[in-house]
Order: C-alpha cells, then sequence, then structure tokens
C-alpha cells in the first residue's frame, strides 16, 4: 500500500490516521529510507497524534528514546550508528519491545539484515518529484489490518 504526501500537512494527515488505527493495541514498525526522506519526520508525527507530551527528536546519537505521556508508550531506535555488528547485539532487546501495547519504531531497519522475524509494519520512505512516498507492508494478521485500515 503506497499513499503519496506533497505537503507537511498530507503527512500530518496520513499520520494521524496511522495512530488512530495503533492506538488501541500498539504496533513494531521498521523504517528504511535514505537520509532526509521523512523517516523521522513521520515518526514524530504519529507520537504527536498519539498524545506524547514531550519533544519528539531522532535518537540517531543514544539509540533510543522513550516518551511515556502517549495514550500507549512510544519507543523510537535508530540503527543507524549500530550498523550491522551492532545490531545483531540488540534483536534479542528489539523483539521485547515488539511484544505488548505500545508502539516501537525502528529507523535504519536495514541494517538490521532483516533478522526481524516478528510481526510489524514496514515503512518504506523515498523522496522524489517534490513528494514523499510511503510504502506500507503489513507483517501478521494484525499489522495487515492496520496497512488495509490506511486505505479507507
Amino acid at each position: 500500500m503506497e499513499k503519496i504526501c506533497r505537503t507537511l500537512d498530507d503527512t500530518r494527515e496520513l499520520a494521524e490516521k496511522f495512530a488512530r488505527l495503533i492506538k488501541d493495541m500498539g504496533c513494531f514498525v521498521t523504517l528504511y529510507g535514505e537520509i532526509g526522506a521523512g523517516k523521522t519526520a513521520f515518526v514524530k508525527l504519529v507520537a504527536n497524534a498519539l498524545g506524547v507530551k514531550e519533544k519528539v527528536t531522532s535518537p540517531s546519537f543514544v539509540i533510543l528514546n522513550e516518551y511515556h505521556t502517549a495514550q500507549i508508550p512510544v519507543y523510537h531506535f535508530d540503527l543507524y550508528r549500530l550498523e550491522n555488528e551492532g545490531v545483531k547485539t540488540i534483536l534479542d532487546e528489539l523483539k521485547e519491545y515488539s511484544e505488548g501495547r505500545q508502539a516501537t519504531f525502528v529507523e535504519w531497519a536495514e541494517f538490521s539484515q532483516d533478522e526481524i522475524p516478528f510481526n510489524h509494519i514496514k515503512i518504506n520512505v523515498t523522496y522524489e518529484d517534490d513528494a514523499r512516498k510511503y510504502s506500507f507492508e503489513g507483517f501478521g494478521k494484525e499489522n495487515k489490518e492496520i496497512v488495509e485500515g490506511l486505505e479507507k
């Protein structure tokens, strides 16, 4: 499923719809895309729509930011600085963040070498022709339903 966002308002609308679909049960999200594609911007907008009160920032230098002021806990990972070998050391931890009622976002998931076998939503973000394209793919029944909900 793909959505084209030409403006910040388009992206905000998509993020708010995504937040409404995940607020009751949470989900685990992997994000792919080049630097500046819009991964962090999307996470910020979803977190705000879920009710995060703190300023949502990129976890590039700290690996993980946690937010506990929203309707559900929000965890935001960035694997960029870990790269391939470092990611192997936290795969079990990532698995723990995939369980329960919370929203977990993992940027630079390509460094996981596709070793995320559990249910999740994969979002690929590209920037082309002055627009951002968000491609969603759900793994597992609930996540497929969330992605289908974005189409409605």
